[in-house]
């Protein structure tokens, strides 16, 4: 599936990942593949309110959590410059598709980095 909100289909996800050495490409592209199925989860179950738009951003988020440990492998970590990233890239979906009024932090609560 295709995201199909303009906005999104253009955004370049962790671009500023993307840009530093430190963090191995082949990772990076996991995770904006990640922020990818995110989008499309969001356009195909239209959550109705910020309760079914955690469920989704917290799936996602674990899904990075996961990714920890590759990054680790490649000698790279989740850390502050990387955290603020995907937290940004969290935002950016969400108020793409409405969700203005969400928490920042509650989007990735289910983070363990």
């Amino acid at each position: 599936m295709a995201i199909t909100n303009e906005r999104m289909r253009r955004h370049a996800f962790l671009r500023g990942l993307y840009e530093d050495g430190y963090f191995p490409d082949h990772v990076v592209d996991k995770g904006r593949a990640v922020l990818i199925r995110l989008c499309e989860s969001i356009e195909a179950q239209q959550p109705a309110g910020l309760a079914e738009l955690y469920v989704l951003t917290h799936a996602a988020t674990e899904e990075f959590n996961a990714l920890e440990a590759e990054f680790e492998a490649a000698g790279s970590e989740i850390e502050t410059v990387a955290r603020e990233e995907i937290a940004e890239d969290f935002w950016s979906v969400a108020t793409a598709y409405g969700f203005t009024e969400a928490d920042a932090e509650e989007l990735v609560a289910t983070r363990e980095w």
